[in-house]
């Protein structure tokens, strides 16, 4: 199985991935956040055309494995697991979100977010979430915090979401890992 970083088809995001370390370390920086410490546990694309997702999925299917296919918020979102990880700072990612295009309108087609996973209480994962943050960070222009609890057909555990952006990278937080999301559909 080939290396995700010589398929044809995914060429933009490999070219893509040197942004994004860089936009997401300086988001990091800019909210006190030490992320040495934490476990994330996938990475995310954005794309606008389903003809984008489209390719993608092709490319990631000669790279990886489909762990899930769900709707979620009213459109497909692939799980991938890539056989070579895609590396972040310390982390190597080897589960990729690929979600079709929604309403939202994002401002870059390639590499969007990271997941971390603050595993504990769904119920108290914003104010755990928050904690981790300096109160510097979050007030400065142009950062946004946004909440949700995004849910897939059949999911049975709460999974809430506390998402932090500057509108280029988001860092999002969750109480559970994709995979446990995954087996709890079954």
């Amino acid at each position: 199985m080939a290396n995700w970083q010589h398929i044809e088809q995914l060429a933009d995001i490999a070219a893509d991935l040197p942004r994004f370390r860089e936009a997401l370390n300086g988001l990091a920086r800019r909210l006190g956040l030490d992320i040495a410490p934490l476990a994330a546990d996938h990475i995310s694309l954005r794309c606008h055309q389903n003809a984008t997702a489209e390719r993608w999925r092709t490319g990631l299917e000669q790279c990886g494995e489909l762990l899930s296919q769900s709707i979620i918020n009213g459109r497909p979102i692939c799980l991938f697991k890539l056989r070579e990880p895609v590396c972040v700072a310390h982390w190597r990612f080897s589960v990729v979100e690929l979600p079709w295009p929604g309403e939202k309108r994002y401002p870059h087609e390639g590499w969007e977010h990271i997941e971390i996973v603050l595993p504990g209480d769904p119920e108290t994962l914003s104010a755990r979430a928050l904690a981790l943050l300096s109160d510097e960070g979050l007030a400065q222009p142009g950062i946004f915090v946004k909440t949700s609890a995004p849910k897939g057909e059949r999911e049975r555990l709460p999974n809430p979401t506390l998402a932090v952006t500057d509108g280029k990278v988001t860092i999002k937080f969750h109480p559970w890992t994709l995979e446990e999301i995954v087996a709890s559909e079954a």
